[in-house]
C-alpha cells in the first residue's frame, strides 16, 4: 500500500464520497393484488467526497409488502474523480431491508468520457432510508 492508504498493489485507488439525493420521483408500473409491486424509479443526485459531480439514475425495483425492495439501475455520472473530469455509468444492483439501502456496482466498461476514458471500477453503497449514502469506488484505468 502507498503512503496515502488508498492505491494497493493492484493498481486500484479507493474513492469514497457521500451521495445527497435531489429528487426521488417513483412510479408504478404494476401492481398485482399477489405479488410484489414493479416500480420506476428517477433521481437525480449530487456526490461530494473523492468523487464529485452529478449522476442521474432509472431504477427498476419490485418491492414488496414487508416493506422491503430489490432494484437494478444504471446510472451516468458527470464529474470528477481523482483529478479526472468527464462522465461514466454505473450499474447498480441492491436491496432494501430494515430501513437500509445499500447495494454494489461497477462501471460500464468503455462508458467513460473525456478525462474519464477508459475508467473502471466497482464498489458500493449503503444509506438509511432518507438520508444520504456512504459510497465507495475502487478504480482504475485501462490503457
Amino acid at each position: 500500500m502507498s503512503s496515502d492508504g488508498k492505491t494497493g498493489t493492484s493498481g486500484k485507488t479507493r474513492a469514497n464520497a457521500e451521495i445527497s439525493v435531489q429528487k426521488y420521483e417513483p412510479a408504478a408500473y404494476e401492481e398485482p393484488s399477489d405479488g410484489p409491486t414493479l416500480n420506476r424509479i428517477h433521481v437525480e443526485e449530487t456526490f461530494s467526497g473523492d468523487i464529485e459531480g452529478a449522476g442521474v439514475v432509472e431504477f427498476l425495483q419490485a418491492s414488496f409488502a414487508d416493506g422491503t425492495a430489490s432494484f437494478v439501475g444504471i446510472e451516468r455520472v458527470t464529474g470528477s474523480i481523482g483529478g479526472h473530469s468527464g462522465t461514466f455509468l454505473l450499474q447498480d444492483s441492491g436491496t432494501v431491508a430494515d430501513g437500509v439501502v445499500s447495494g454494489d456496482w461497477f462501471v460500464v466498461p468503455g462508458s467513460g468520457t473525456g478525462g474519464l476514458a477508459g475508467l473502471r471500477g466497482e464498489g458500493g453503497f449503503r444509506a438509511d432510508l432518507g438520508e444520504g449514502a456512504k459510497v465507495h469506488l475502487d478504480y482504475w484505468f485501462e490503457g
